[in-house]
């Protein structure tokens, strides 16, 4: 299924409600556009695991949960090297 997802297709959630737009896919992870994705933090990119993607129809990829729970399960890189 991952290489059925494309740039520019709209993710959507179990309900139909928009979640963000691809901007690509990057090893299990779908990372959104900033500009178009719901519940978006300016300047930040929002990712989501491969393994919530329940399907590819047509131009949207539609995720098994809900798009007000799809967000909660969205990760967003600190960008900060961890020092240990």
């Amino acid at each position: 299924m991952k290489d059925r997802i494309k740039e520019g297709m709209e993710v959507v959630g179990a309900d139909g409600v928009h979640v963000g737009s691809v901007d690509r896919v990057e090893g299990e992870r779908i990372k959104l556009k900033k500009s178009d994705s719901y519940g978006r933090h300016e300047g930040h990119h929002h990712f989501i695991e491969l393994g919530f993607v329940a399907g590819v129809e047509g131009s949207k990829v539609r995720l098994s949960a809900n798009a007000d729970i799809a967000v909660t399960l969205e990760e967003e890189p600190s960008g900060k090297p961890v020092n240990l």
